[in-house]
């Protein structure tokens, strides 16, 4: 029985292409926060381990303060593991330079805050950023590559539009578009379809999706939108009170018992129409 609410861990599925394929691998990682409150438990998230290839799309789910956006954090680099290793393309995270690490890892936080007024054009080439050199102006080519950027989320023709005056779903393209300017080989997606309505969610998880398929990224999603991530993921990371009670496909993962016990309330999971599961509320009037 695992600590973090009574299932028993699944063995992770190999993937075709071996390490060969290997983007991501978290090997016993932890972290812990010292609690402000004298009389409060310190959080400790971990010790988790799980992988993650080019091209796979992988959500991170679990309830509110279950270790979601510290999870994503360490991935980044912002935080470095107590214990354990975490490494992108065989580096373990906390070596890479800053530079270097900025190349390779791009985080799409919750909130992006303007500090200046902003064209489009403008904030996607800040992407270019860990590419350039001192004193030096965009080249054609950072030029080149923003362009493809705001081209793949489809926002081309906002590229003179000022940021302050686009909606929730624009903003959200544009924010990604930044993200692919900087050419990652590991995506980062913080709660990313928090302020879209369903039709923008849809659109959003369909490109990522795509991005991951087309563009050989590994894309990794920390999200509450438990149906939008069964049919949009290939494999889910399940966190409950900092432990990590299953990993697996949605099929694996998405079993009631479980998920009652991780998001207490009652649950029922059926097969949706494209054959994943769905998870739905059960009435208790």
């Amino acid at each position: 029985m695992s600590a973090g609410g009574g299932a028993v861990a699944l063995p992770q599925t190999a993937r075709p292409g071996g390490n060969a394929n290997l983007r991501l691998k978290v090997e016993q990682a932890s972290y812990a926060y010292a609690a402000t409150d004298r009389s409060a438990p310190k959080f400790t998230l971990g010790p988790a381990s799980f992988e993650a290839q080019q091209r796979e799309l992988l959500a991170i789910l679990g309830p509110n303060a279950s270790g979601k956006s510290t999870m994503l954090k360490l991935l980044a680099g912002l935080l470095k593991p107590l214990s354990g290793r975490i490494e992108v393309d065989g580096t373990e995270v906390s070596e890479l330079d800053l530079k270097v690490r900025a190349q390779k890892i791009a985080l799409v936080a919750q909130e992006s805050e303007l500090l200046f007024p902003l064209r489009v054009w403008e904030y996607v080439l800040q992407g270019r950023y860990p590419y350039g050199k001192r004193l030096r102006f965009e080249s054609d080519e950072d030029c080149l590559l923003a362009g493809n950027a705001l081209a793949q989320v489809g926002a081309d023709a906002l590229r003179d539009r000022w940021m302050d005056q686009l909606s929730g779903g624009e903003k959200q393209r544009v924010i990604l578009a930044r993200a692919l300017a900087q050419q990652p080989s590991l995506l980062l997606l913080d709660e990313p379809t928090q302020h879209l309505d369903i039709g923008g969610k849809v659109e959003l998880l369909r490109r990522l999706r795509r991005l991951a398929d087309e563009n050989r990224y590994t894309v990794i999603v920390v999200t509450h939108e438990l149906n939008l991530a069964a049919e949009f993921s290939d494999r889910i990371v399940l966190l409950h009170k900092g432990k990590c009670p299953r990993i697996g496909t949605p099929a694996e993962v998405y079993e009631r018992e479980l998920l009652e016990e991780v998001f207490e309330a009652p649950l029922e999971v059926e097969s949706g129409y494209s054959g994943r599961p769905r998870v739905i509320l059960r009435a208790t009037r």
